[in-house]
């Protein structure tokens, strides 16, 4: 093995040359086949999708014009791919020493400094997680058509159906470019991936976000399983008191009441038929690694773990192509179930609001708040408290079958090829290259930080306990010298 030593302030860094080229794909005919397919309909995608756009058959595009629809979903999609490369880096990075990044990646140094304080991780998670509904949602109504009758370039009705109507061209540009890309590399360039002020940004955004209270409520539901676990919420903070503790349940409260009204507001549509899928579909009628000594016994637990994280680690990114398949799908399936068709001033305002509100829930955002809070934290919450439970399922593994499945389709192969393409532009190094494996971590006497047991705490996907530079993350931080010769 190569490698440099560099000093650099109070910890030496590695450069370790050897690992350049430590989680690169192989090519064969058939995956060249697989990416040169994916791209045509990435490219087939978009075309459909912005000649959707221009016929001002979407909400926005009708509603303001094709152009805005155009920047807006061009935006949407830029800053989505930030969001979920993010998370990538910040959930994989808190066992690593930052000390070994710290002069080398300075501003990845600022957003762990932030992220990695107390529990604004968790504070992180929690607003990214909405962030990432409400930027699906935006783009939706930029790119779903209103009318499924009106022409786009001459294309069959079948094609159509299924492009448009059903959303597939939609789904695969989100998936491919805002989300899949920079998933696969910062799922393996943690620190290069974090080094820049948009990341920053967005980390400020999304704790503002959850500052606001909005998705308060969702941790009612962490307090209720932990006690149904029976064991208590690890926390990095003080005990809350005084205003402290009222400010707290206040948003509690105030989260309560406004997924209330969301769900209200949403069941009040579906049962009378003002939603957009009525119209789009009117047949449809309108009423983590964790560590061996962790992992237990289970047969499909241990399966899962050797699936996941078998190899160089290429089917951990290969499964997170095939869930966010599923994901978008269902999240843009919500999204024409939650928002709603009453014209404003025809005197159908949902409960008499003002057509400024009517407006504004047409778009649907309430439907955000209560899939994030009901359909994503909440189950995320529930296997952080009962990890062993869920790994241990055999609908967990069949899951991951599906999208590792859904991933050798080939359907967004092209992510790997944009992935390699900004890895070269923007000169990405897999983490191994900066901060060592951890064997070599801990050999430089920078062991990782043991993987957090906080029951109830975000996980964010899936990514707690992949160990920054291994091939086989299965095994978690290596703390013991023992550990390597075990």
């Amino acid at each position: 093995m190569t490698s440099t030593e560099v000093q650099s302030g109070s910890a030496p860094a590695f450069k370790h040359d050897a690992h350049q080229d430590g989680h690169d794909i192989k090519l064969t005919p058939f995956t060249l086949l697989r990416y040169t397919l994916s791209v045509a309909l990435l490219a087939f995608s978009i075309a459909i999708v912005v000649a959707l756009i221009f016929t001002g058959n979407t909400r926005v595009a009708r509603d303001a014009n094709p152009w805005v629809a155009l920047i807006v979903t061009a935006i949407a999609i830029i800053w989505l791919s930030m969001i979920e490369g993010e998370q990538a880096s910040l959930v994989g990075l808190p066992p690593v020493d930052p000390d070994l990044y710290k002069d080398s990646h300075p501003i990845t140094y600022k957003v762990a400094a932030l992220a990695f304080r107390g529990d604004n991780l968790d504070r992180y998670l929690m607003g990214r997680q909405f962030m990432v509904l409400l930027v699906v949602f935006v783009i939706g109504q930029c790119t779903a058509p209103l009318d499924p009758t009106v022409d786009v370039l001459g294309l069959p009705s079948g094609v159509k159906f299924v492009f448009l109507d059903i959303g597939l061209a939609t789904i695969v540009f989100t998936c491919v470019l805002g989300q899949l890309t920079t998933q696969v590399n910062a799922s393996h360039c943690m620190i290069d991936f974090a080094n820049n002020y948009f990341a920053l940004f967005t980390l400020y955004v999304a704790m503002t976000i959850e500052f606001t209270g909005v998705m308060h409520s969702a941790y009612l539901i962490q307090n209720i399983l932990a006690a149904v676990s029976g064991k208590p919420i690890q926390s990095n903070e003080p005990p809350k008191t005084g205003f402290t503790f009222a400010f707290f349940w206040g948003r509690v409260i105030m989260s309560l009441a406004i997924l209330g009204f969301c769900v209200t507001v949403v069941l009040y549509a579906l049962l009378n038929g003002y939603t957009s899928v009525s119209v789009k579909y009117p047949s449809i009628s309108p009423p983590l690694a964790i560590p061996a000594s962790e992992r237990g016994s289970g047969v499909f637990g241990k399966k899962t773990c050797d699936l996941l994280f078998s190899g160089n680690g290429q089917n951990l990114p290969g499964f997170m192509i095939g869930r966010q398949l599923t994901v978008v799908c269902s999240f843009f399936l919500v999204g024409s179930f939650t928002s709603l068709t009453i014209v404003p001033g025809e005197g159908n305002n949902i409960f008499g609001v003002s057509d400024g509100a009517q407006a504004f829930l047409n778009y649907g955002f309430q439907g955000a708040v209560m899939t994030t809070i009901l359909a994503s934290i909440t189950w995320q919450y529930a296997a952080s408290a009962f990890p062993i439970a869920f790994m241990n399922s055999p609908v967990t593994y069949v899951l991951l079958l599906v999208a590792l499945g859904l991933e050798f389709t080939g359907i967004c192969a092209g992510a790997w090829v944009l992935a390699l393409i900004q890895k070269k532009v923007m000169g990405f190094q897999y983490d191994e290259v900066y901060v060592g494996t951890p064997e070599e971590r801990l050999a430089n006497n920078h062991p990782d930080k043991e993987f957090g047991d906080d029951v109830g705490h975000l996980t964010g996907g899936g990514f707690m306990g992949h160990a920054v530079g291994s091939h086989d993350a299965l095994d978690g931080p290596i703390t013991s010298k023992d550990a390597i010769d075990a």
